[in-house]
């Protein structure tokens, strides 16, 4: 049998999902300074590009073709696959400011809307995508 594309990208996202999760973890029991904010970061930008591209497999699975994340974006929330997509697009627009800029206070910025809000959509997706299975 063979995979389903956006099924192996989703394991994908999950293991990085996993990774973000420890870091949150990690920061959550030690407290946050530099070094957990790059760490952060780091992680967010992983887990975000899988997610953006699980999300666009899965539509195109489902016949929706779509070409950018804001695209995929746009068309998983019209289609109830997300349910907060100005949200969606804040995170993208962050992960695209941090490919190509770094500030510290940006950084320190983009770690608390990680921790209070990003994460928990990220998770919100892969609990999705879970019953969709």
């Amino acid at each position: 049998m063979q995979e389903i594309r956006w099924i192996q990208r989703f394991e994908n996202y999950k293991k990085a999902l996993s990774n973000l999760d420890e870091t949150v973890q990690c920061i959550k029991t030690n407290g946050i300074n530099k070094i957990y904010i790059m760490a952060l970061v780091q992680a967010f930008e992983i887990a975000f590009e899988l997610a953006w591209k699980t999300l666009k497999d899965y539509l195109e699975y489902n016949g929706t073709a779509t070409d950018t994340p804001r695209e995929a974006i746009k068309t998983a929330f019209s289609q109830n696959v997300i349910e907060n997509g100005n949200l969606w697009i804040e995170m993208m627009e962050a992960r695209n400011k941090t490919s190509h800029t770094y500030r510290e206070e940006f950084a320190k910025q983009l770690a608390d809307s990680i921790l209070n809000d990003y994460f928990i959509e990220l998770q919100n997706l892969s609990n999705t995508l879970q019953e969709k299975i």
